[in-house]
């Protein structure tokens, strides 16, 4: 369901999430080492996050790629909808363009109350609640 930009979105901010305790601003190499990702998807993403005020950053040799306490209360869905679009949650299981309850493909039913399922979990867990199991090492962002 999520493309794998949107998961590495997801897990770079958690990451930013769990240092933001000790004041600290990341570069993209750290970032990309840690959740093990590409330094150039990475960064890209991490711009685009920016732009839409989810994370901050600054320039220059002190600088980096950080997150407030503020942005860390907005719920996963914001970085999922930057990334992946509003209309993920639409969108057909098999991928059909043409599928509704009118029409459904074979899967319609039961993929609709799963994906219903999971765009309710995005929108009630916040960037701090998932960032804390990992800051505790209860939760891990690599396999």
């Amino acid at each position: 369901m999520l493309s794998n930009t949107c998961k590495t979105a997801i897990k770079a901010v958690i990451y930013l999430a769990s240092k933001e305790e000790a004041g600290e601003k990341l570069g993209v190499k750290e970032i990309s080492q840690y959740i093990n990702a590409s330094e150039h998807t990475v960064s890209k993403i991490l711009q685009n996050l920016v732009r839409q005020k989810i994370i901050m950053s600054i320039k220059g040799p002190s600088g980096g790629f950080y997150i407030t306490k503020e942005q860390q209360l907005q719920p996963i869905i914001t970085i999922v909808d930057t990334i992946d679009g509003k209309d993920l949650f639409e969108e057909c299981g098999l991928g059909l363009s043409k599928c509704s309850s009118s029409h459904p493909c074979p899967i319609h039913d039961d993929y609709k109350k799963g994906r219903e399922i999971i765009q309710e979990l995005f929108k009630t867990k916040t960037i701090n609640v998932l960032c804390e199991p990992v800051g505790n090492g209860l939760a891990y962002l690599i396999g």
